[in-house]
């Protein structure tokens, strides 16, 4: 589910906050990585969860509509949004029940169902939604379109919910792009026979490198430090803004302990994560830097990279 630009993100948040602590002890604070880390899986489990309870609130309005029979328009008792089968598979998925269950996250609570009713309410008259509930298509296709496009166009964009998402943790703000793409990316992937996976929060070897990442960047800070001092000299000192130091204290390690990443991928990667997270100069300022160190690392045979073109 998490791929190498937000694994290096997440990395560089945990960095920021350990160097930040009074706290030195290494354990401690790769516990406390991980936990960030297992918040993000919660987060998707959350919002992969949305139709359930959108579709327990839409036929709870379905029957009063009828018993107060106030409203007689073909929306009000429109069965396409409760009887899509896209949000059947999600309802009948024992791995998704399992998975929720274990981390118990739900949407039930006075503060959950506030939050739906409120969701529920906003999305209502939105194109997207009467587009589900105008439809008289049964075609499984159309179905999950207009389920993903109600999803992109409204539900990832409801405000009070991330308010909601930012009382949970104060990284999930950074997380939400993130994760509402894996969960685009898991809708489109139910079949016809309403079968699907939820999605993992690691691919083979990430957590690893995730790890490992943050590990060897506070062994190494110290050093890369110096060395840092060392080449960024003739920059009036205010330069080396913390954020900056971070995240080329992060692409050091990352160039000299990981011997598969092609170099040009590490500068890339930090370059355009301190576009968002640093000055806005930052990039310009951390690409000559780098640069000058790669450039002698390679010169002093100090990067050990395996296969053809990675220190290029």
């Amino acid at each position: 589910m998490l791929n190498r630009r937000h694994i290096r993100i997440k990395v560089l948040q945990a960095f920021y906050a350990f160097s930040q602590s009074n706290n030195d002890d290494l354990v401690s604070g790769e516990k406390e990585f991980m936990h960030s880390m297992k918040k993000i899986y919660d987060l998707y489990i959350y919002l992969i969860q949305i139709y359930i309870p959108l579709k327990r609130l839409a036929n709870i309005k379905i029957e009063e509509a009828k018993r107060s029979f106030l409203e007689k328009d073909k929306q009000v008792f429109s069965k396409a949004f409760v009887s899509n089968n896209i949000i059947k598979s999600l309802e009948s998925s024992s791995q998704l029940k399992k998975t929720a269950a274990d981390l118990k996250i739900n949407w039930e609570g006075v503060e959950e169902n506030e939050l739906i009713k409120k969701l529920y309410k906003s999305i209502y008259t939105s194109p997207s939604f009467q587009d589900i509930l105008n439809s008289e298509s049964s075609n499984f296709d159309d179905q999950k379109f207009h389920l993903i496009n109600l999803f992109k166009e409204e539900i990832c964009n409801f405000e009070l919910m991330h308010h909601f998402f930012d009382e949970k943790s104060i990284y999930w703000q950074d997380d939400l792009d993130h994760v509402s793409s894996m969960v685009i990316k898991t809708l489109k992937s139910i079949d016809a026979d309403l079968s699907f996976k939820v999605m993992p929060l690691w691919k083979e070897d990430e957590k690893e490198f995730a790890l490992n990442l943050f590990r060897q960047a506070i062994l190494n800070k110290s050093s890369n430090d110096s060395l840092l001092q060392k080449y960024s000299k003739n920059w009036e000192s205010e330069r080396l803004a913390k954020m900056d130091s971070l995240l080329m204290n992060l692409a050091i390690t990352e160039a000299k302990e990981f011997s598969s990443i092609p170099l040009k991928v590490t500068l890339n990667e930090y370059i355009e994560i301190s576009k968002y997270y640093s000055t806005p100069k930052s990039n310009g300022f951390i690409n000559g830097i780098l640069d000058k160190i790669f450039e002698d690392f390679k010169k002093d045979g100090k990067l050990k990279k395996v296969g053809r073109g990675l220190i290029g």
